[in-house]
């Protein structure tokens, strides 16, 4: 029925109930407790009824949202099937008990009552007796909106200020699953079964300097799960190690409620945050070792930060991101293993290392194996090393020196011969009193000035001139460090590495003992490898489908 025609008959002395209108109601509560869900039966029962003793009305079954908060609408699924509906033509009119059960937002409130108008359907806000079919209806829902919308302000000031007044009280407000505590009434508990693997997590990263994935392996091989059953969360180890409730710290206001409609938080800076001891916290490590621990866990993030931040992190490793797993698909991570003997750099499939060794077979990798593999492969390539060293040298001695250090070392000279003739002339007006003792000092400064910078220029320019006489003198040098570079004496280099090397697949049918890899190069490839920690004599590198070489014996 058309929004127009009704005005102009209830103009007339009609009422609303004198018109054949197809009529639904909303109903909603904001939570789910049971009291409230009777309140809700009781609606549906009331506008049923009152909407079916219309004789000139047409029942059309109402939208109901059961434990729903009525600051917006985003998750109000009957509310927003009600307003599809609505615009499909269904129904003419909506009884509901009041605006806050459309929504407390008097943005939202005005905006669908409009939306619903322009497609010929209204409203009644029973208690409020606001019916957007009258003309003077939207003066009238601002303001009645407008109260509602504060009516939430309100509520969430009261509560924050309930939540601080419950923590005055001891009460301890959060998570109620909190890792090593028993939580009743918000009063904690040690769990001392759970409370032993947060001293362990504690122990293994503060004082044996573990890292966090490392530590999920170490707790799964002792026997400590999550409540799962499975390994811990890497986010689950980080989370307790930060959480100052173990070293018994009070800690709120992580983050901060911009609008109270939206709910939209941000998160401040940890020097914002309230900390402090809290009696009612029970501590299950000392603050000492969590402070400590923290520090550690600061430091490696800014650490990380850092390396990431740079564009020479993606390049600080040469096989960084480059050794992948056959079996998993899976990129190997870099790891540092420390022994008697010293540190040694190895390289692990991810998810060896997030779940061990019974979910991954592939053994690690050392990077000194992969060093001399591909100073293997370099060596194959560049067969005629002498070749690429007479190269090099001829270019070298061949680029022409353009510059005329001669020609700019003459004017200098010139002009620090001008600034002492000028230094000359100023001392003699000086004793003859021409210019003043004052004036005499001021000026002779400048010139020294001048001279300097001059002198330390012909300094820089008579070396850039050596140097060019030098080169020919060094070919024999130049020689001998190409010689050293294609012969891999120094290790590998990781420049090198880094243009080169596309990938490296370990084989599925790898074992600790005996390694085989595929190494894929940029331009070309791909290369066989295979390496038998038993037997170096069986070791060899090779281009795939090609004649096998004699083994390659490594030392």
């Amino acid at each position: 029925m058309n929004v127009l025609r009704i005005r102009n008959e209830m103009r007339s002395g009609k009422t609303i109930f004198d018109l054949p209108l197809r009529v639904t109601f909303y109903a909603r509560v904001s939570t789910d407790k049971d009291e409230q869900l009777n309140s809700l039966e009781n609606q549906v029962q009331y506008y049923t009824r009152f909407i079916q003793e219309k004789r000139n009305w047409t029942y059309v079954p109402g939208y109901v949202d059961e434990g729903i908060s009525g600051t917006g609408t985003k998750k109000r699924d009957s509310f927003l099937r009600m307003i599809e509906d609505a615009k499909a033509g269904r129904f003419d009119f909506i009884i509901t008990k009041e605006i806050s059960r459309f929504s407390r937002s008097t943005l939202d409130s005005i905006q669908y009552t409009q939306e619903l108008l322009e497609h010929d359907v209204g409203v009644l806000f029973q208690n409020d007796n606001i019916n957007t079919l009258d003309s003077d209806s939207e003066f009238r829902l601002v303001i009645m909106a407008g109260v509602a919308q504060d009516e939430v302000r309100k509520l969430s000031e009261r509560l924050k200020f309930g939540f601080r007044q419950a923590i005055k009280n001891g009460h301890v407000l959060g998570n109620d699953q909190l890792w090593g505590y028993d939580k009743k009434d918000c009063v904690l508990t040690i769990n001392e079964a759970e409370a032993q693997v947060v001293r362990r997590i504690f122990d293994l990263y503060a004082n044996r300097q573990m890292g966090i994935r490392r530590i999920s392996q170490v707790l799964y091989g002792e026997g400590f799960t999550s409540r799962k059953g499975g390994p811990f969360n890497v986010l689950t180890i980080r989370h307790i190690l930060c959480n100052p409730k173990y070293k018994g710290w009070y800690c709120a206001g992580k983050s901060q409620t911009v609008d109270y409609r939206s709910k939209r938080k941000v998160f401040l800076d940890e020097d914002e945050w309230v900390m402090y001891p809290d009696p009612s916290v029970p501590a299950i490590v000392s603050e000492e070792l969590w402070d400590r621990a923290n520090a550690l866990y600061k430091r490696r993030s800014e650490e990380m930060r850092q390396h990431q931040s740079g564009a020479a992190f993606h390049n600080r490793y040469p096989y960084s991101g480059k050794i992948v797993c056959e079996e998993h698909g899976t990129s190997f991570h870099r790891q540092v293993l420390k022994s008697a003997k010293g540190n040694q750099e190895v390289w692990q499939c991810r998810v060896y290392r997030d779940k061990g060794r019974a979910a991954c077979s592939a053994p690690q990798l050392r990077t000194a194996e992969l060093d001399q593999i591909m100073a293997d492969i370099f060596n194959q390539l560049t067969q005629n090393k002498q070749a690429i060293i007479d190269a090099v040298v001829t270019v070298l001695q061949s680029v022409p020196d353009e510059h005329d250090y001669a020609q700019d070392i003459r004017r200098i000279e010139a002009d620090l011969s001008a600034v002492q003739a000028k230094k000359d002339r100023l001392l003699e007006m000086s004793i003859e009193d021409v210019i003043s003792t004052a004036e005499f000092k001021q000026r002779n400064d400048g010139f020294n000035q001048q001279a300097q910078a001059l002198e330390e220029r012909l300094d820089a320019l008579r070396a850039e001139a050596e140097k060019g006489q030098r080169t020919t003198a060094q070919s024999g040098e130049i020689r001998a460090a190409l010689e050293r570079e294609l012969s891999f004496q120094n290790g590998v280099n990781s420049a090198l590495v880094t243009t080169i090397l596309d990938k490296i697949v370990v084989k599925k049918t790898s074992t600790r003992e005996e390694i085989h890899l595929d190494i894929h190069l940029k331009s070309g490839g791909p290369w066989e490898a295979a390496l038998n920690r038993a037997n170096p004599s069986l070791c060899f590198t090779r281009p795939r489908n090609t004649t096998p070489k004699a083994p390659t014996r490594r030392t």
